[in-house]
């Protein structure tokens, strides 16, 4: 293979397979497209060569098990990332399999490559007091105040990703009876997710400051146009800032989009809603997925041990009746 075919099936990748035959979303395009600009740079650094000249062989296994470290180590990465990353990986050299067979033994090495472990953390979510003062931090004698708080507002009730947030336009917020919002979230599934009365009164009174437009986004930028992930990012992470002042429980936590996403979840949990509807809720593509909020509350469990009965036993000791038993107890 010469240098010039990677640049090639690289190419094809993209094109052929991610946009014509799987349209795959923007998302994962744009998932992909990066892993493989950070690649291509670390390549070009190591081997001294651009990265059109690259060739397919100069990625082997071994290579990209140093990348995948450099990750880790020097750009400070998660095992989630790198499993992110791996996973980009290995969907192109699937591909060239298919593609390039004389080159198969090549793309399994790199398939062999693993996904690292990593432990998985206890989901963190807001409590009652927590949403309170989260939701009264903005100024609402500002326009962007206002629209903070209602964005806010709307993340905590609905739990709508934050793709999912700042693309809201007009037209998919339905006010008065039956007031819902509509969204496309994964795997172009469409779902529409009611509001609260409150959220409604709320949510309706800032609409009336924006264009009547349809395609006018709900929550825009100081500019007017969609507001970007990292500026809700920032607004969140602002907010909570100002809300810890008032509320000393958020010192110990780190308040981000998705954590008010996991609010939603516990919020339904709490008050007795079925983990297949907050599945269907949140967008879930599995049930299971929703597993995770039933490890994250405390107070469920505290009320399953309520419903349980003493055992009546008193506190024992293992006792060895053997020299060499009781030499490895004293270990």
């Amino acid at each position: 293979m010469t240098a010039c075919d990677f640049p090639a099936l690289l190419q094809a990748f993209f094109t052929d397979r991610l946009l014509q035959q799987r349209r795959a979303s923007a998302h994962t395009v744009a998932a992909y497209r990066n892993t493989f600009r950070l690649l291509l740079r670390f390549a070009a650094a190591r081997l001294g060569r651009v990265p059109s000249r690259l060739a397919l062989a100069d990625l082997d296994a071994a290579f990209l098990g140093e990348f995948l470290d450099h990750l880790e180590r020097e750009r400070g990465n998660s095992a989630r990332s790198r499993n992110a990353r791996l996973a980009a990986l290995h969907a192109f050299f699937r591909y060239v399999a298919l593609t390039e067979p004389a080159h198969a033994l090549h793309c399994q090495r790199v398939l062999a490559i693993p996904s690292k472990r990593f432990e998985r953390g206890i989901v963190e979510f807001l409590v009652e007091e927590e949403i309170a003062a989260l939701l009264d931090a903005p100024d609402s004698a500002t326009w962007i105040g206002r629209r903070d708080r209602a964005l806010l507002l709307v993340a905590v009730q609905t739990g709508l990703r934050v793709s999912e947030l700042t693309a809201l336009r007009r037209q998919d917020v339905t006010l008065g009876t039956g007031a819902h919002v509509r969204c496309h979230g994964k795997g172009r599934k469409l779902r529409c997710t009611p509001l609260r009365r409150d959220v409604t009164r709320v949510l309706e009174a800032w609409l009336r400051e924006r264009p009547p437009s349809p395609d006018e986004p709900v929550f825009p930028s100081s500019r007017g146009g969609r507001i970007s992930e990292d500026a809700v990012e920032h607004l969140v992470a602002k907010h909570a800032a100002a809300a810890r002042r008032r509320c000393p429980s958020l010192a110990g936590k780190r308040v981000t989009p998705h954590t008010l996403r996991h609010t939603a979840a516990m919020q339904l949990l709490r008050h007795g809603v079925d983990r297949s509807v907050i599945a269907l809720w949140l967008g879930h593509e599995s049930i299971e997925t929703t597993q995770m909020y039933l490890h994250a509350d405390l107070r469920l469990k505290e009320q399953a041990l309520a419903r349980t009965a003493p055992s009546g036993l008193g506190p024992g000791r293992f006792r060895p009746d053997d020299a060499l038993l009781s030499f490895l107890e004293s270990l």
